[in-house]
Order: C-alpha cells, then structure tokens, then sequence
C-alpha cells in the first residue's frame, strides 16, 4: 500500500464496499423502471342501461385517431358518469398506456381539488417520483404534457367545475382521450377543441329496462305499476336506481305499494337508509347559486305549464327579459334548466319538484305575485293574437281596450297560440285555482279567434267550464253572456242543438234583462245558428234577420257582414239562390274593404257550398280553390280542412278520384290533429273510394 492510502468508509452502507486506490473512469449501469401503467377507473356500473345514442357518438369521435376531448354534461343523477365508465372500460384496449381518474370534487364539501394537486396525483400514477414533481401549475403542467406526450392514455376527470380547472390537465398525444363529466356544460372547452354530449332522462321504455335489472321478474308482473314508478322517477337514473335498490331488499313489496309511498312524497321517498338520495343530489348544485339564479329556479318552477319562454320566465321573476336572459343561461349551464328551444326552457320534472320545494321557503305574497305576473303576461299575450286575429269583434273583457298591441299578423299569432295553447290553458287553470275570477274569464273570451281557426273542443269546454262561473261570481252580466254565447256555438258545430239552444237562450235572456244589444245580437245570431241546424230555416232567417238589423244600427261591420253570410247560407237552404248569392257576394266585399281575408274566404266558400247542392261541381271548385288559397295564407286549419273536404266532394263530382282523395287525405289529416271528430266523417269518404 501506497504512503499516504487509508481504508476508511464513513457512514452507514448497506450491500458491498469496492474500495480502489486509484480508478481512472468509472460507469454506473442503473436499470431503467419499467413504465407505471395507471388503472385508476373506478368499477364499470353494474345495471348500465340503453344510451346508445351516445356511446355511438363517443364511438365516432374516437375513430377520428386524434386527440379526443369529450365533455358529457346533464343534471345530476342523470348518469354522466356511469356513461362515462362505461365507455371508458370497453373502449380500454385502446389505451395501453393506462388510464387515469380523478375527481374534481365539484360539489364535494371540501371544496373542488386544485389543477395543481390533480396533476401531482396524475404525474405520480404515471410513475415520476414525488421528490421530482415540481411546484407550480405551469411546471406541473408541463411536466405531464411531456410525461403524456408519447402515451396512449385516457383520462376521467369527473365532476368539473369549470374549463379552468380541466384545461391544465388535458394530455397532448394525438393518441389519448379525455372525458369530462359535469354538471355545467363548460362550453370554454370548446376553444380546446371539446365536443360536447348532453345526456338526458331515460324514455319510460330504457326506465323499464333498468327496473328491471334491480328488481327482477315483478317489473313484468305488474307493468303497469312498473311503468308508473318510471314516471314517478322522471326518467332519472339516480332515482331510479335509488326505487330499484329497495326494492330488490324487500323481494315482498309490491311495486303498486311502491307508486304509493312515492305519490304521498316524491322527493322525500327517493331516499335509501344509507343517505343516497335525489334530493341531496339536486340541493348540492341549488346552494352553489348565485342569489339571483337561485330566486329564478324558484320562481321559474312555478309557471304553470312544463315549458316555458324567455318572456314568461321573465315575467315570473319579474325584471327586463334583457336581465333575465344571463341569468336562465346560467342556469342551463348548471344543467338546472334545459333549454329545448330558441329562448324556450324547461325542467326535469323532479328538477321541477325540487325548485318548487325550494319556493315554499318564499313568502306566500311574494309566489303569489309571480304566478299573477305570468297569469297577466299569457292574459295579455294572448289578447294581442286575438285582436290580430279578429281586429273589429266586439269584446267585453277590460284588457281588449288597455291598449294591449296586437300581435303583428295573423299567422304569427296562430303561429304563437300554436306554441303556447297549452300554457294559455294551464294558465288559465291557475288564475281559477288562484280565485283570480277576473282574470280566468277574460281567457275565454280572448281565445275565441283562435278557436275558430283550430276547433280544439277539449280546451275550449275546459276552459268554459272555468270562466263561465267565474264570470258569474264577478257579477259581470255581459260577460257571463258572452261566453255563453260561445259555448253555443261550440255546441252547434257538434250538432249538440238542445246544450246549444239552452245556453243561446240564457245569454238572450242576460242581455235583454240588461238592455245590452251587443249581447243580444250575438244571442240571435247563435241561437239562428240552432235553429238552422234542426232544420227550422224560417225561424233561422228570422233570428239572423233580427242580429244584423241590431248589427246595421250599432256596428260593427264586420258583424253585419258576418250576419249577412249566414243569412246566405240559409237562403240557399231555402232554394232562394239569387238572394243568397246577393248576400253572400256583399259580405264578401264588406270583408275585404275591412282587410279580412278569412271572412272573405268563407264567403267564397259559401258560393261553392250552393254550386255543390246543385251538382255544379266545376263552379264550385273554382270558388274553394281560390278560399283554399287565401286560408293556406293566414295559416288557419279548420277552415283549411273544411275547404278541403268540400274540394274532395267538387272533384268526386267531375269523377276525378285521386285529386278527391288526396283532399280528402288532407283534410283527414288537418282534422286529427286537432282532434275534431269530423276525422271520421274523411275516413268513412277515403274508404268509399277504395284504394288507389
């Protein structure tokens, strides 16, 4: 040994010393780890059912071979997750490289995890050890974009909370896929390239299946009871499968017992003994609101009917729909409303259920005042598509003359009623619950246009049955008459004549005891319409006579005009053609000097109707043809679907079959949608025909 060498090792070693007095080079041959494979998914769901539709879709986005960013949004309890894993678990061969998961903690009581602890929880799964993980969002970022950017992963980021939080951790391999699953649509993602699915509530039949995967054989024993909870559930996998997991406990309880303890309280049975219920799920996203969110789910829920417009929303809440409009927006966003239209929302039913809940911590006056703010906005609404519709009728009802616009023509006003027929009648059926007399029989009056252009019998004896009382109890005569009125003429057309002359002859009465010759000519005219129907055509002329001579005297013309088409149509029961021709050609040209185009078209129907009864079908088809086109205009279906019967019998009459059955087929169709039993009478003249 050299002078001046000492064996000495410092310290504690474990293993082997190599001591050398001198080494000139030395080489250290670590081996590398072999690569961490991450498998983070929690389970695949067990009872997984239907969703088709969108795993197809996350299927094509896949097939593209670029990086894939999917963003699967829905309320909660809808099942975002449980789609999310099951797309995950079978699509994992793709991803050999592992699969990473975390939860973002959206609505976790600790608050949402950070970007920063997300990615040192992913960097650590993905094998980097914790001493080389470094500080910061931007390091740790991209430290993971270079630890992804040659793998093939998938990631769940699961219950997210904003596109902040999810951006950081989104890997770049053009061979990884991210899935993201919220309760806010995150539309920000979409600058990152995301595409987007809304998941929805079951259909009854997929409510069915999954039932059925819980509970076993009883769901097909006794499939109506079955079919009830799903409805019951609203179609919400959560609550669903909270029904379906007590009852496959309790093997002996019927699920007819089960729709039972559900009606009696919805929200409250949906609940299991270990906490899992929907309404915690539903009050996890509403005490994350903003105060002004907050009051317009609540007030929102009270609307009448299951959807509703941006106008009745703001009506609801009561501030400028430009205010309101951010707020709803929000709202969707959180999955708390669905918007199903342009500027037309709605809530899941149990949604629904939970908001109004949350209302009841409201004070009585202040629900009240939102639900008579929307009864005024549908009230006042649907006096400005009346006054469209019928410009120059005669009405009762206070709000025809508080300077209401009308809507800006007549087919946007069917157009309108079209869409809110439904909402106008809920509508109406609140302002009655409410003892809002007042309100509810102003409704009768002012659907009377659009009843005439659709026939929707139901409705209009719903809501009669509604207004006509509420009319009495306000002591208000001449409206009391009037809707009696209507309700006669509504009997007449279903050839219900005695109900008909009964409630003509009760309005009668109320305006002549009131001096009111307003009433009293309507009284007339629909009583004539009775008698016309029985068959006592003098007595008809007569009555008709009496109401256009009040009309001639008080106005309006266009009632004149209307009185002078009806006496027509009796003259020509009658025989008497020359005179009804008369008639009915100078209320044709009252009605267009006035601009109305549908009176006029009747008229022209009216000439056709005495050409056919004289088996001249070629005249008369000229007559229809030309109503026809100008009812197609306006957009009104009844009387579309009257004129196109009336062809079909014009072109039965010059033997030219097919051009009669597609009248007939068309009109058929018109008529069935509304509901109008003059369906069956095209039925019964298609099937004389035969086929084609």
């Amino acid at each position: 040994m050299e002078r001046g060498g000492e064996n000495s090792v410092p310290g504690t070693v474990h293993g082997q010393v190599v001591q050398a007095g001198s080494v000139g080079e030395v080489h250290y041959h670590q081996r590398t780890p072999e690569p961490v494979i991450p498998h983070q998914l929690p389970p695949a769901p067990k009872l997984f059912t239907s969703r088709r539709r969108e795993l197809a879709v996350l299927d094509g986005w896949l097939a593209n071979d670029e990086a894939m960013v999917a963003v699967v949004s829905g309320p909660g309890g809808v099942g975002k997750t449980s789609l999310a894993l099951r797309w995950l678990h079978t699509t994992r061969s793709r991803f050999p490289d592992g699969q990473l998961y975390v939860d973002l903690g959206a609505h976790s009581s600790e608050g949402p995890i950070t970007p920063e602890t997300a990615l040192e929880w992913f960097l650590l799964a993905l094998g980097v050890q914790a001493a080389d993980i470094p500080p910061g969002l931007s390091r740790r970022q991209a430290m993971f974009r270079t630890v992804t950017a040659e793998r093939s992963v998938s990631v769940l980021l699961d219950n997210a909370v904003s596109a902040a939080q999810v951006r950081p951790l989104l890997p770049t391999s053009p061979r990884s896929a991210v899935v993201v699953t919220s309760r806010w649509r995150l539309s920000g993602l979409a600058a990152d390239g995301a595409r987007f699915v809304d998941v929805e509530s079951f259909d009854v039949e997929s409510s069915l299946e999954l039932l059925a995967r819980a509970v076993g054989p009883r769901v097909a024993s006794e499939p109506d009871a079955a079919r009830e909870l799903a409805e019951l559930c609203g179609g919400l996998p959560i609550a669903l499968s909270v029904v379906g997991a007590r009852l496959s406990t309790r093997p002996r309880r019927t699920l007819s017992k089960e729709v039972g303890s559900l009606q009696s309280g919805r929200l409250a049975g949906l609940t299991l003994e270990d906490g899992i219920s929907v309404e915690a799920v539903f009050d996890l996203s509403y005490v994350e609101l903003p105060p002004r969110h907050a009051r317009a789910y609540r007030l929102c829920a009270l609307h009448p009917g299951a959807s509703f417009g941006i106008d009745a929303a703001a009506a609801a809440v009561g501030e400028p729909v430009s205010e309101v409009e951010p707020v709803l927006a929000g709202l969707v966003e959180k999955n708390l409303l669905t918007e199903v239209g342009d500027e037309r929302f709605r809530f899941h039913d149990l949604l629904r259920l939970h908001a109004r809940q949350q209302a009841e911590w409201d004070s009585a006056a202040q629900r009240n005042a939102a639900s008579r703010r929307v009864v005024e906005w549908y009230l006042d609404r649907l006096v400005g598509a009346d006054l469209a519709l019928r410009p120059t009728r005669h009405r009762v009802g206070p709000r025809f003359h508080g300077g209401v616009a009308p809507l800006e023509s007549p087919r946007a006003a069917l157009a309108w009623l079209d869409d809110e027929r439904v909402n106008v009648r809920e509508a109406c059926r609140l302002a009655a619950d409410q003892a809002w007399d007042d309100l509810t029989w102003q409704f009768c009056e002012a659907m009377w246009g659009y009843f005439l252009h659709t026939r929707h019998y139901d409705d209009w004896f719903a809501l009669h049955e509604l207004g006509v009382p509420a009319a009495v109890r306000t002591g208000n005569r001449a409206a009391e008459a009037k809707l009696r009125a209507q309700l006669a003429y509504t009997y007449s057309g279903l050839r219900q004549f005695s109900e008909a002359e009964r409630e003509g002859l009760r309005a009668l009465e109320i305006a002549e005891q009131d001096g009111d010759r307003q009433g009293m000519a309507v009284a007339l005219t629909e009583l004539g319409g009775v008698l016309q129907g029985v068959g006592e055509l003098e007595n008809a002329l007569e009555r008709l006579s009496r109401a256009r001579a009040i009309r001639r005297d008080i106005g309006p013309r266009r009632a004149e005009a209307l009185c002078g088409r009806r006496v027509g149509e009796v003259l020509a029961e009658l025989g008497r053609d020359d005179e009804a021709g008369a008639e009915l050609a100078a209320a044709a040209e009252t009605m267009a000097d006035l601009g109305d185009h549908v009176g006029q078209a009747r008229c022209l129907v009216s000439v056709g109707v005495i050409h056919l009864r004289r088996k001249r079908p070629a005249q008369a088809l000229s007559h229809l043809e030309s109503a026809l086109d100008v009812l197609r205009r306006v957009g009104s279906p009844f009387y579309e679907a009257e004129t196109l019967a009336l062809l079909g019998e014009a072109a039965e009459g010059i033997g030219d079959l097919p051009v009669a059955r597609n009248h007939y087929a068309q009109a058929l169709g018109l008529f069935a949608a509304a509901g109008n039993p003059k369906a069956t009478t095209m039925k019964a003249r298609l099937a004389a025909l035969g086929e084609p």
